[in-house]
């Protein structure tokens, strides 16, 4: 079975969590790793048994045939262009840029090449998920009230807006696709947003109102003025049937009492990258968020990022 030999474009926290998961798969090779802190790329280098390469062009010159981008959301566009073009299947953990416009520029090259690609929205790959799923499958949704409630991370960029687009798109957008997985398309959102800081340019909390196209209506909160992660989930109302859903536990409450399904996320992120190394020696069958469904997500984020900023209701548009 030919392997699948891996680069690493990016290589901090995120990128070693993959490492540690594709370093014990037999399938999968690590070969390379670039970052623009030559450092902190040596560190990860020695860490996992890769080489250190200068640049982008050298990584995909090192033998490499998948590549993770694992940057931060203002690097995205030319990267995950040069290795669609060279022909390389391509895992872009999430969010896939500032604004929709960079990300659906790549979509067309990715798209053109015909490359494998995944993103890591690795939520929809745990148990809780799929038990939710199932659950809702033939009750339609009515209600949907959803939240990210934290601290702000402690890397610099994130507190500017031309380097992480803010918490919804770099953050929340987690739990918007977790409500597009369970609930359908959103038809419309009015975001409303706190009042910025001087020194952080960011939206210190965001609230939001959504309208599906299932019929479902639903709130959305975020804010990163914590100083601990509060709460990360959504809550879905149903006919007679209330589910929570976090990263970590399903709470089911029927007719029939109140359940809990306790799941360890870490599966679920070792999952995400089995099914990117399965797409990449021939079954693409397993990937359940290739490049153009994790389009769909960021342009609901953005559009809700764009609400905020405007201070109005904008429709969504899924052509």
């Amino acid at each position: 079975m030919p392997d699948c030999r891996i680069g690493f474009i990016g290589a901090g926290g995120v990128a070693a969590r993959h490492a540690r998961v594709l370093s014990m798969l037999p399938e999968a090779t690590l070969i390379s790793v670039t970052d623009s802190d030559s450092r902190r790329a040596q560190e990860f280098a020695t860490a996992y048994g890769v080489r250190p390469v200068p640049d982008v062009r050298s990584l995909l010159d090192s033998g490499v045939n998948a590549v993770y981008v694992c940057v931060p959301p203002f690097a995205h566009g030319r990267i995950e262009t040069a290795i669609a073009k060279a022909g390389f299947a391509l895992f872009v953990e999430k969010p896939l840029g500032l604004n929709a416009k960079v990300a659906g520029k790549i979509a067309r090259v990715v798209t053109d090449a015909g490359v494998v690609t995944a993103v890591g929205h690795h939520w929809r790959y745990s148990a809780a998920v799929r038990s939710a799923a199932r659950l809702l499958a033939e009750r339609p949704v009515r209600l949907v009230c959803g939240g990210w409630l934290d601290q702000v991370p402690p890397v610099p960029w994130w507190t500017r807006l031309d380097k992480s687009g803010g918490q919804i798109i770099e953050q929340a957008v987690h739990v918007l696709d977790l409500a597009r997985t369970l609930v359908g398309e959103v038809k419309e959102v009015h975001a409303m947003a706190s009042v910025r800081r001087p020194g952080v340019d960011i939206d210190r909390a965001t609230a939001v109102s959504l309208r599906f196209e299932g019929g479902a209506v639903g709130t959305f909160a975020a804010t990163c003025q914590l100083a601990w992660k509060h709460r990360a989930g959504l809550e879905v109302y149903a006919d007679e049937l209330a589910l929570a859903i976090t990263e970590d536990e399903l709470i089911v409450r029927d007719t029939q009492g109140v359940r809990r399904q306790i799941v360890d996320p870490e599966r679920a992120k070792a999952a995400v990258d089995r099914a990117f190394v399965e797409a990449v020696l021939g079954d693409r069958s397993s990937v359940l968020v290739p490049y153009e469904e994790a389009l769909r997500t960021h342009r609901l984020a953005c559009t809700v990022a764009a609400s905020a900023r405007l201070n109005r209701p904008i429709g969504m548009s899924h052509g």
